[in-house]
């Protein structure tokens, strides 16, 4: 595992930036090494964000989990806002995974003017802003690394499925979202994910569809 104190370019999904100003947040990166096929691995997203949530259960929020790898808390207003973020990227050697490297961004300790930053306001939230008081982020990263090691272990012997099940038990699901797909716009309402990760959209069309890679606008 590495943890940096801050990042000057961190990243997320679809090349954007995550926000990592010193002192308030957490950004590690864990490296996996499962013994399991590379069409295996696309559910460890959905496992990292289900360990956050539950990580974070134990600091009095109730996180819910926004398809495919955003944890939210509602704050204020009762609007869903992104506190942690999930990036995992997977190196092969020939049909096997040589490792995975799960990247977590959490926003504990930001508040005040300079949190969030202006084009996030409307998206972004923290733990210090749900709770009305600042945490130990070394007592965080503890509860957060405790969840995924259980829920790596659940991975490394039922596969998939653990993933899965473990993500649905803190997903928002049954509520109509936005789907954006390479530019296309699906709507309707997200019913569940495949065991391959894939999220499941009864759409307005009438038809369900398994979007395998996306972003839920709304």
């Amino acid at each position: 595992m590495v943890v940096a104190e801050a990042q000057t370019a961190g990243r997320g999904r679809l090349g954007r930036t995550w926000h990592s100003p010193p002192g308030a947040g957490l950004a590690f990166s864990v490296v996996l090494r499962p013994d399991r096929p590379p069409a295996h691995i696309p559910p460890l997203t959905l496992l990292a964000g289900a360990a956050v949530a539950e990580a974070l259960l134990r600091f009095g929020v109730a996180p819910t989990l926004k398809w495919p790898n955003d944890v939210q808390l509602r704050v204020g207003d009762g609007t869903p806002k992104k506190v942690a973020g999930i990036l995992t990227e997977m190196a092969t050697e020939g049909d096997r995974v040589g490792h995975v490297v799960v990247g977590i961004g959490l926003n504990v300790n930001g508040a005040g003017a300079d949190f969030p930053p202006p084009e996030l306001a409307d998206r972004a939230t923290s733990l210090q802003l749900a709770l009305g008081r600042p945490l130990d982020r070394a007592a965080v990263l503890a509860a957060v690394l405790d969840q995924l090691e259980i829920a790596y272990d659940a991975f490394r012997a039922d596969g998939p499925p653990a993933a899965v099940a473990r993500w649905t038990r803190h997903a928002a699901l049954g509520v109509r979202c936005r789907v954006l797909v390479d530019g296309a716009q699906l709507e309707g309402v997200a019913l569940g994910i495949d065991a391959d990760g894939a999220l499941r959209l009864a759409g307005d069309d009438g038809r369900v569809h398994r979007v395998l890679s996306g972003e839920i606008a709304t």
